[in-house]
């Protein structure tokens, strides 16, 4: 884990990082929204779990936390999930269907605690207003990206995300060769299928998205993107069917390099 970090008002990101070997650090980012009804998007990963609960922890009382976002059931995403929800006994998790029922082959979520969610609904926690959509990319059938129409931000999920040499920030910080490079190669990576989807129905949700106009797009895998520098990612993901299959001849195994993580003496 890295120090945390705000990318706007009472809006803080708990930052860690995924080595790729050969390619640089895979951005992993928890989102924590501290106004209004406190809501957490995602929860880390696994080898990250102690450090994730004491940064989210320091930022809000365990018992002040109202809603889990989970994005999707993969495990650099829900890596502290059960103690959260074990430590913070007024929260609950927002999630498709399809993701409860992957995460209820590790540890239960009792029935009141959960909320589902599909790509076009919407769900009210307090005054905020969340609206659920298919990112473009995906690695799990469950995924959501969550627009939070009080502010114009935009959780991308995996969807939008880059491979750097160095972490940053911000997106004004990395040079554009670096974050665009990075950021083909991971949507290619977790979609492989892209390659041979039609182009057409592709740009669907990048549109969809587009359309939002939103004001910050805040990717789990990626740097804070804001106000005029959106648009261009939209751009770059109308792209992605376009390119090859990732790097042929390559592999690019994200569970592996999330084992090597957990287990460096293996």
């Amino acid at each position: 884990m890295k120090a945390s970090y705000t990318a706007g008002p009472d809006l803080h990101v708990l930052p860690s990082a995924l080595p790729i070997p050969d390619l640089g650090d895979q951005p992993v980012n928890g989102f924590l929204l501290r106004s209004g009804e406190p809501l957490l998007v995602d929860a880390g990963m696994p080898v990250d779990r102690e450090d994730f609960l004491a940064s989210l922890w320091s930022l809000i009382d365990p018992a002040d936390l109202r809603w889990i976002v989970v994005t999707h059931d993969d495990r650099d995403h829900t890596g502290a999930l059960a103690r959260i929800l074990a430590e913070a006994p007024g929260a609950k998790v927002l999630a498709n269907a399809i993701t409860l029922t992957r995460l209820s082959e590790e540890f239960d979520i009792p029935q009141d605690r959960a909320v589902t969610a599909n790509p076009g609904s919407r769900v009210k926690t307090g005054d905020r207003e969340l609206s659920f959509h298919r990112p473009p990319t995906f690695d799990s059938p469950g995924t959501l990206a969550v627009f939070d129409h009080s502010d114009g931000t935009l959780y991308s999920s995996d969807s939008f995300g880059t491979v750097v040499g160095e972490i940053t920030h911000e997106f004004a910080d990395l040079s554009e060769e670096e974050f665009f490079g990075g950021f083909e190669v991971l949507n290619r990576a977790i979609a492989p299928w892209t390659a041979l989807v039609d182009e057409a129905k592709f740009l669907r949700p990048v549109r969809e998205l587009a359309a939002l106009r939103p004001a910050k797009l805040l990717s789990a895998h990626g740097p804070t993107v804001r106000e005029d520098a959106v648009p261009r990612l939209f751009e770059a993901m109308a792209r992605i069917p376009s390119l090859p299959a990732w790097l042929p001849g390559a592999d690019l195994d994200l569970e592996s390099a999330l084992d090597a993580l957990e287990n460096p003496a293996g």
